[in-house]
């Protein structure tokens, strides 16, 4: 019986302990560069073309992503619908935040055609950069997918594939438009 008063106490001690300290430590807060990424909250509209080439024969593509903030305003998620050529027809799902230690943006989707796709991003004025590495069956090839800010409602689209880094070859294009 002595031994659990004993207990009781000293669990009623350290839950006090560590709730003075919790109330302590300030909830954190997204880093500054986080919030140019509101540019892309909203629903989104791509109608592009996907070039002939290894994904398949190219042809005409749509896309429609909502993006919404996470709680916390740390992440941006877009629920990603898209139908046409080379991609078939499906759906993914995609986290874009900023990583303060690294200085870069990410991208992180998962979609329909069982991939998990990572990306690092930089801004360079109205330009956003993109860039990933791709497996193409035993391959890996360097992915860059720019986005050219046309509007506050508009921008191009460009994804491009290069086995080097150095010679790229586009294997989609397009323009995106903010739905109201």
């Amino acid at each position: 019986m002595k031994r659990l008063v004993v207990t009781l106490a000293l669990t009623a001690v350290l839950a006090g302990i560590a709730s003075t300290v919790q109330a302590q430590i300030p909830a954190p807060k997204p880093a500054p560069e986080v919030k140019k990424l509101d540019y892309l909250a909203g629903t989104w509209k791509m109608e592009g073309e996907a070039k002939p080439g290894p994904m398949g024969p190219g042809g005409k593509m749509i896309m429609t992503e909502e993006n919404a903030w996470m709680d916390g305003g740390f992440f941006l998620v877009a629920h990603l619908k898209f139908e046409g050529a080379g991609m078939g027809n499906g759906s993914g799902i995609s986290f874009m935040g900023y990583d303060p230690d690294q200085k870069t943006y990410t991208y992180d989707e998962f979609n329909s055609m069982g991939e998990a796709e990572h990306s690092e991003g930089t801004i360079d004025g109205d330009t956003w950069t993109w860039n990933s590495n791709e497996k193409m069956g035993v391959q890996t090839m360097k992915g860059r997918y720019t986005m050219k800010v046309l509007t506050p409602t508009t921008y191009n689209f460009k994804f491009e594939l290069s086995p080097d880094g150095t010679t790229w070859n586009t294997v989609m294009d397009g323009k995106a438009t903010k739905v109201k």
